[in-house]
């Protein structure tokens, strides 16, 4: 069988790899200590060190947000609840997870940026990418896919998903961060403002696709489906394709040279960056000029205007879902500088531990859905050991949770992966010391 032959346009939306893991680990600042007088300390401005760590510390708060989010989508997916409707309640629940992914990339782009910054070391650091990439890619086809199924059935589903999307993007950021940051961040943001250029072709383009050999490679770069390996192999699930998620990390990338700025105008750039964003979306999506293959408004629409409107295109992400789900990014960037106390604390300490989060809580929200199955019904469902999330069957009659159950459980499940997170963070500390 032709690897066209697999070739599927349309996604199932049964679940959003919504969030990333800030694959790489926080990036940790030291300073160098200054032999300066008690009274020069008390009278001197901030260090730029100091403010760098802290401005650090907020990406760990906003990428900990993401994850609290991205939790709830992935309960979903084990609820049975269809994503996006029918009703405002639902759709909210799938719409707010609509955040993790983007920022999750945009994070991850910044991070490598910082990390860089800090070792001033190219060549160690594209080394680093290329091996770092190529392990996410493993896990996401390996351990992430077996957390989602809680099945062996490799030979009829591969998943590749977010952590699958962001670890080619590391890949490719190895060549990327050679040259100046300006110019990868102009790169990404051309990749952004005009892949949706394609739109008005997409006929067409199906159509010929369709009968080429070389479907696949079009798939797994942008259009994303079902892509079969082999005429007996099996189905590799493509959620995540790499347009245009490169755009989007590549600008996360430039974005670390704007938190180096003074925090004055670091935040003049921030809510300028986020204004602008709000307003293009606004603009393009009210009178539906351009930025995403699906108009909202049209005649004979079942969905209310105002969700319709909200209702952009995730795979492959267009110009106005991006537009969309950055433009908050960029605003509540002064705001996390500025956020203290137990919340802030909690979503640190979920942020400076991204990949420890982002492998246990898949399997951990699995392990809940089938003890609320035993619960409710006294055995435990077997479309539970379905391929999740892309290829599932429907749930089947009398299983699909209420949103009070879901976010019930999610409730629980943040709770868990919060105590699991902070003693990790203190095992890797000691580690560290040790």
């Amino acid at each position: 069988m032709k690897a066209a032959r697999g070739f599927c346009f349309t996604l199932r939306s049964s679940h959003a790899y919504d969030t990333h893991i800030g694959c790489l680990e926080k990036c940790t600042m030291t300073s160098t200590a200054n032999n300066v007088s008690s009274i020069d300390t008390a009278v001197s401005p901030v260090s730029p060190e100091v403010r760098l760590l802290q401005r650090i510390a907020s990406v760990d708060i906003l990428r900990g947000l993401v994850m609290v989010l991205m939790a709830i989508d992935h309960v979903r997916v084990f609820s049975g609840l269809p994503a996006g409707g029918p009703t405002p309640g639902i759709f909210f629940t799938r719409w707010i997870t609509h955040f993790c992914a983007p920022w999750f990339v945009f994070l991850a782009g910044t991070s490598i940026f910082l990390r860089e910054d800090k070792s001033r070391d190219k060549a160690a650091m594209a080394r680093y990418l290329v091996l770092r990439g190529l392990a996410l890619v493993l896990l996401e086809l390996t351990v992430i896919r077996i957390s989602w199924t809680f099945n062996f059935d490799f030979a009829h589903y591969l998943l590749a998903g977010v952590i699958w999307c962001i670890g080619w993007c590391m890949v490719l950021m190895a060549a990327l961060i050679w040259l100046p940051a300006r110019i990868v961040g102009a790169i990404g943001v051309l990749i952004i403002l005009c892949h949706n250029i394609v739109d008005p072709f997409l006929p067409h383009i199906f159509q010929t696709l369709e009968q080429s050999h070389y479907a696949w490679i079009w798939q797994i770069l942008y259009f994303g489906g079902g892509v079969k390996l082999g005429a007996n192999g099996p189905v590799l699930a493509v959620l995540y394709s790499i347009i245009p998620w490169i755009g989007v990390m590549a600008a996360g990338y430039w974005f670390g040279q704007v938190l180096k700025l003074p925090a004055a105008r670091r935040d003049r750039i921030c809510l300028l960056l986020g204004a602008v964003a709000i307003a293009a979306f606004l603009v393009l999506r009210g009178w539906n000029i351009y930025g995403d293959p699906r108009h909202w408004g049209a005649p004979g629409s079942k969905m209310p205007p105002m969700l319709a409107f909200l209702a952009t295109t995730k795979y492959p992400a267009s110009l106005l879902f991006l537009l969309m789900t950055l433009g908050p990014l960029f605003v509540l960037t002064p705001l996390a500088e500025r956020l203290r106390g137990f919340v802030a604390n909690a979503l640190t300490v979920f942020g400076r531990v991204p990949f420890f989060y982002y492998l246990l809580h898949i399997p951990l929200i699995h392990l809940a859905a089938i003890i609320v199955s035993l619960v409710r019904t006294g055995h435990v469902e077997p479309w539970l050991f379905a391929n999740h999330p892309m290829f599932n069957p429907p749930a089947p009659a009398g299983y699909i949770w209420s949103l009070g159950l879901l976010y019930l459980v999610w409730a629980i499940v943040i709770v868990v992966l919060y105590f699991a997170c902070s003693w990790y963070l203190g095992f890797s500390k000691k580690r560290t010391t040790a």
